[in-house]
Parts: structure tokens; sequence; C-alpha cells
């Protein structure tokens, strides 16, 4: 079958389309920040991390965490990265974060229980390695019998 369009009902439509599209984004920017989870949620920025609320925020964005973290521990990145770091690197990398930036340089890491690991298991862990204010690494792992180290998006 066929229409007719007309050029201003045209120009309407597509108008109208735009402005649709910019209240789903706006809506969703506001439940975002308001808790509630969206569809595909962005991650968050890994800078001006200063408190341990904005920690659990950029932790919440895929995990769900203890209030305060277990344990607080200053630790200094090598100087020199001998084979033993080389999987490490790696699962950082895979993240985008990048450690050889920070050799020689002393980090935190921040460390909080995670309650919504998808196998129900419990003991599961977030760590959280902060230098300046940045998230420069982390990780999610499992110190049970058979333990796990995997990056800190949630598996599928």
């Amino acid at each position: 079958w066929t229409a007719k369009l007309r050029r201003g009902r045209l120009v309407a439509g597509v108008a109208a389309i735009v402005v649709l599209c910019g209240a789903v984004a706006l809506v969703g920017g506001v439940l975002s920040a308001r808790g509630v989870d969206a569809v595909s949620p962005a991650p968050a920025s890994p800078k001006g991390i200063k408190t341990n609320e904005d920690r659990i925020a950029y932790l919440e964005s895929s995990l769900v965490v203890s209030a305060d973290p277990l344990s607080v521990e200053e630790l200094a990145i090598p100087e020199e990265f001998d084979e033993t770091y080389t999987q490490y690197l790696s699962l950082q990398s895979g993240q985008g974060f990048d450690l050889e930036k920070y050799k020689g340089k002393r980090v935190k890491r921040y460390t909080y229980e995670i309650s919504n690991y998808p196998t129900g298991e419990t003991g599961v862990q977030a760590g959280l390695l902060i230098y300046k204010n940045t998230v420069v690494g982390g990780e999610v792992l499992s110190s049970q019998l058979g333990g796990f180290i995997h990056g800190l998006a949630m598996p599928g």
C-alpha cells in the first residue's frame, strides 16, 4: 500500500520522534541517578572516587556490596612485574585498566563483600585499587576452596 506524505507532516513526525527519544534518554538518566536499574546501565566513571559512597556507587553499577569495606590496605605496585603478575595484568587490561602506568606507586585497596553473586555463593568479594581518587584496577574473587577471580562485571 502507499501513503501520501506532505513535507510539513514528515518534518513534524521526525521532530516528534527526536523529542520522544530525548524524553526517553532523560527519564533513563533520572531513574539511573535514583538507583533504579536501567536496561543497560553505562559503566560508572573511574575518576573522582573520593568517598566510601563513591566507591559503592562505582561498584554498584554491576554489583551489590556491603555498606562498609571489609578491609582497606595500602599496597605498592611493583617497579617490575614478574611472570606471576601476567594473569592479573591481563585481567586488569581486559577491563580497561593499565597498571603499567602505576609501577612504583602506592595505591589503596578497598575490599567489599558482594551480596548478589549469581551462584548464591557467599564470601565473594570485590576489590578496588584506588590511586589519587581514580580506580586503577579491580576484581571479584572468592577465597573458597576452588575459588576464582574475574573482572568487576558480573558473569552472564
